[in-house]
C-alpha cells in the first residue's frame, strides 16, 4: 500500500490508504447491523456458516497447518482450507504464516509484527495502518520459509490471492443468499460480505490484542501472552495463548479434553474421514513441569 503522508509515535509511516479504508469497512459493518432485523433467517445463518468457514481458513489452516506445522493435510484438505482462508482476506497463506512465525521468534520485541508492548491499538489494528518496522524485515529475512513454497497450495493461491479474494470473500457470500432463497443483493453483500468479514478480522486481531494482555499465565508467566475465555469462544478456539505460546507446535493449541476447542474439533474429524495425520500434542508429562517450573500457580 502507498500514500503515506505522516509517520506514527515509532518513526514509521502512516499508510493513509489503509487507514481510510478500515474506516470505511467497519462503518459499513455498523450499517449492516441495521440490517439485521430487515434479513431472512437464512441469510443469518449464512452469514455465520461463512464466519465459521473464514475462521477455519485462520485457525486450522494459516495458523496450525501453515506456520506451525503442527499437523499434516491432505491435498483436499489443504484445498478447502486455502479457499477458507482466501474468504478471510487477511493476506495471502504465505504472507500470514510469514508474520507468523516472525511474531512467535521475536515476540513483543520491534521485530514483532503486531507488538503488544506498544499497546492495544497498535496490535489490534495499529500495526495494519504503518509501514512495518525494519526490525521486522530485517530479522524476518533470517527465518526459513522454504516449506511454505513447497507447497503447490500456497503458490496457487498466492499467485491468484486477489482474483480467489473477490470470488470467496465477497462473491460467493453474496450470490448465495439471492439465489437460492431471494434475499436482497443489498443485504446479502452487507450481512454475508461486510459485517461477516469485519467480524472476523477484529476476533482474529483479539488474539493479538487482548489475549497478549488480560487473562492469568498458568504455564509461562515471564511471557505476555495470555488464557483469555473470551477471545477463545470468538475465535474458535485460540485464546488459549498462553499455552500456545509456550507449546506452539502442538496442534489443539490447549490442553485436550479440557477446553472449548472448535478448531481441534474440526481437525480430530478431519483425522477420522483420513486427511490429517501427524497431529503433534505436548506430552501431559511437560505440560505439567511447565506448569510447575515456570506457571503463575492459576491451574
Amino acid at each position: 500500500a502507498s500514500g503515506e503522508a505522516g509517520t506514527a509515535g515509532g518513526g514509521q509511516a502512516i499508510v493513509w490508504r489503509n487507514v481510510v479504508l478500515m474506516g470505511l469497512l467497519h462503518l459499513g459493518a455498523v450499517y449492516a447491523l441495521s440490517l439485521v432485523p430487515r434479513a431472512q433467517i437464512l441469510t443469518l445463518l449464512w452469514a455465520y456458516f461463512c464466519f465459521l468457514m473464514t475462521a477455519l481458513g485462520v485457525t486450522a489452516g494459516a495458523h496450525r497447518l501453515w506456520s506451525h506445522r503442527s499437523y499434516k493435510a491432505k491435498l483436499p484438505l489443504r484445498i478447502f482450507l486455502a479457499a477458507a482462508n482466501s474468504m478471510a482476506f487477511q493476506n495471502d497463506i504465505y504472507e500470514w504464516s510469514r508474520d507468523h512465525r516472525v511474531h512467535h521468534k521475536y515476540s513483543e520485541t520491534d521485530a514483532d509484527p503486531h507488538n503488544a508492548r506498544r499497546g492495544f491499538f497498535f496490535s489490534h489494528i495499529g500495526w495494519l495502518f504503518v509501514r512495518k518496522h525494519r526490525d521486522v524485515i530485517e530479522k524476518g529475512r533470517k527465518l526459513d520459509f522454504t516449506d511454505l513454497l513447497d507447497d503447490p497450495v500456497v503458490r496457487f493461491q498466492r499467485k491468484y490471492y486477489k482474483s480467489s479474494v473477490v470470488l470467496m470473500c465477497f462473491v460467493i457470500p453474496t450470490f448465495v443468499p439471492w439465489y437460492l432463497w431471494g434475499e436482497s443483493l443489498w443485504n446479502a453483500y452487507f450481512l454475508a460480505s461486510i459485517l461477516r468479514y469485519t467480524i472476523s478480522l477484529n476476533v482474529t486481531w483479539l488474539v493479538n490484542s487482548a489475549a497478549h494482555m488480560y487473562g492469568n499465565r498458568p504455564y509461562d508467566k515471564y511471557i505476555n501472552p495470555r488464557q483469555n475465555t473470551l477471545v477463545t469462544l470468538g475465535a474458535i478456539g485460540e485464546g488459549f495463548h498462553n499455552y500456545h505460546h509456550t507449546f506452539p507446535f502442538d496442534y489443539s493449541a490447549s490442553e485436550l479434553g479440557l477446553k472449548f476447542n472448535p478448531t481441534t474439533w474440526f481437525i480430530d474429524f478431519m483425522f477420522w474421514l483420513g486427511l490429517v495425520t501427524d497431529r503433534k500434542q505436548a506430552p501431559k508429562e511437560m505440560i505439567q513441569a511447565r506448569k510447575e517450573r515456570t506457571g503463575d500457580g492459576s491451574a
